[in-house]
């Protein structure tokens, strides 16, 4: 009887090691809960998850021109007056500040027009110098044809000294003929006289004819002689005449040739006090500091009047009006061989509010998209060893970047790579093996297009 009480499962409740011996409520719901939990998380294991490098950067400009820029003084100079505010727009060409020169050379208020007179008086030096130098040239015109016509002269003196030495030539050996015709005449009237047969009268006369026969003779070789020494004197006249104007000649030769040095050497002066005259001309206008594009002063890095600015030393930073903006991101050396131009990118500014989901980049909220535009060749980071990407808005994704960010702006990046379970990724992430890359369709397409061209 008190066996079938006890097998009724109505009278187990009233026995209290029963109710002892009971599992809690709690403890059964909290199985569930856990056992579902369980089967969710097992579940969720086989979701795609969308592998990506994490990187942060900050807001640049692709273009070098649109970035920040620092506005250098050419000259040292001391701050005259500033013309602008930082935060004002300045508009390419409007000056920013003035400067005044520190050198003592460029002191003097009127070194443009000493300038401008030194090069004049060289100019007419110059001049003076071209004409001495045609004065000379002709000269030696004139020397070189009086030297042709002296020449001349003292050829046909020297023919006419050679012909008259023939022709006394000539009768001296005439007169020795008759010299020898008079003395044989005289020979034989001394025998016909000695004989008798002629007088003392006819032999005279034929002594005296021998005797001025024998003076002609001589007067004749006297003037052969003296004929001689006329050709000998028009020779040596002849060589004296060219040794004397080629002295003339080489005399002016080397004035001209001295004047054409000094010319040349005044001409290179002449040079240098031009350039002089341009790099002071130029130095005068470096004295104003003009903006080399539209944009914002943003900063003076030199302040006060009076300050003194050093060569090459920035005094402002400008930026441009409608910067192409970018995003700079630093990846690790181990992530640079994923990544390629053309790869997308999500990206978190900051200052926007954004729920990011890396692995689920679809149900991110506040995210902006972008593709990768630049991947740097060597290490940009050299403290921290990283490269430099830069990414460009991506105009096929949803919405445009925000209007309000300004340069130098923090930015998180996540490039996307494969599309992988989620339990592979975390088998993967707990192994340290890579990322499985496969390379998008943009990227493939960029790279048969840059092979094309």
């Amino acid at each position: 009887m008190r066996k079938a009480i006890l097998a009724q499962p109505e009278h187990l409740s009233q026995l209290e090691s029963m109710n002892v011996l009971q599992s809690p409520r709690a403890g059964r719901v909290l199985a569930r809960w856990m056992g579902g939990i369980g089967i969710f998380l097992f579940l969720v294991l086989f979701l795609p998850w969308q592998q990506n490098i994490n990187a942060t950067g900050e807001v640049t400009a692709l273009s070098p021109e649109n970035r920040p820029q620092t506005i250098q003084s050419a000259i040292p100079g001391q701050i005259t007056n500033w013309l602008v505010n930082e935060g004002e727009y300045v508009q390419e060409g409007d000056t920013i500040l003035t400067i005044r020169d520190v050198k003592d050379k460029f002191f003097d208020p009127q070194l443009l027009s000493r300038l401008q007179d030194q090069i004049e008086a060289k100019q007419t030096s110059i001049e003076a110098k071209e004409d001495k130098a045609r004065a000379l040239e002709r000269q030696i015109a004139a020397l070189r044809d009086g030297l042709q016509l002296k020449l001349k002269q003292a050829r046909n003196k020297v023919k006419q000294s050679e012909l008259k030495v023939i022709s006394d030539s000539t009768d001296f050996l005439a007169e020795k003929v008759n010299v020898n015709i008079a003395e044989n005449q005289f020979e034989r009237q001394q025998v016909l006289y000695d004989e008798g047969l002629k007088s003392l009268t006819e032999l005279q006369q034929k002594e005296q004819k021998a005797q001025q026969t024998q003076a002609k003779a001589i007067s004749s070789e006297n003037k052969f002689l003296a004929t001689q020494n006329e050709l000998i004197n028009a020779q040596i006249e002849l060589n004296s005449i060219e040794a004397e104007y080629l002295e003339k000649i080489s005399k002016a030769q080397s004035d001209l040739s001295l004047t054409r040095a000094e010319l040349a050497e005044a001409e290179g002066s002449l040079i240098k006090q031009r350039n002089d005259y341009a790099n002071v001309e130029e130095r005068l206008d470096r004295y104003s500091i003009i903006a080399p594009q539209d944009g914002f002063v943003v900063r003076a890095l030199k302040t006060g009047i009076g300050e003194t600015i050093k060569e090459g030393e920035g005094v402002v930073t400008v930026m441009p009006r409608n910067p192409d903006k970018a995003i700079e991101l630093y990846v690790k050396p181990m992530d640079v061989p994923l990544l390629e131009t053309g790869r997308h990118v999500r990206l978190q500014f900051d200052g926007w509010p954004a729920l990011q989901f890396s692995g689920w980049p679809s149900v991110a909220v506040g995210t902006f998209g972008g593709i990768i535009q630049v991947i740097d060749y060597v290490e940009t980071d050299k403290k921290a060893g990283k490269y430099r990407i830069l990414v460009t808005p991506d105009p096929t994704n949803d919405g445009d970047w925000p209007e309000q960010l300004r340069l130098g702006s923090g930015v998180k990046g996540f490039a996307m790579l494969n599309e992988v379970p989620l339990w592979y990724e975390l088998w993967r992430l707990y192994n340290g093996f890579p990322p499985s890359l496969e390379e998008e369709p943009d990227a493939k397409d960029s790279d048969v297009k840059t092979a094309s061209k």
